[in-house]
């Protein structure tokens, strides 16, 4: 992937309003389990799933399986760019979003 590509997958990873929950929601309280941030959420698991695998393919998020649970948390290795995304995130006040 060239350095566009990369770009281009990163912000498409931040346009969507629940990504942008998760990132706040990760970053505030580490790694969490699919289940609480479902119930977080009130969302389907498969529509998380697909948002959680955007997030994770575009570097912001790893995975810690252990037995039948996935946790997520913020990648420890994050780009430059990466770690200027989830802070101007951590920043946003997140009660102008529609309610889910």
């Amino acid at each position: 992937m060239n350095k566009v590509d990369s770009f281009l997958n990163i912000v498409g990873a931040l346009n969507d309003e629940t990504r942008i929950l998760i990132l706040n929601f990760l970053s505030a309280n580490g790694e969490t389990c699919v289940c609480d941030l479902q119930n977080m959420l009130d969302m389907k698991q498969s529509r998380l799933s697909r948002h959680l695998k955007i997030l994770k393919d575009s570097g912001f998020l790893y995975v810690n399986r252990k037995g039948a649970w996935a946790y997520y948390g913020i990648n420890n290795h994050l780009t430059p760019f990466h770690q200027q995304a989830v802070q101007a995130i951590e920043e946003l006040d997140l009660r102008s979003l529609p309610p889910f």
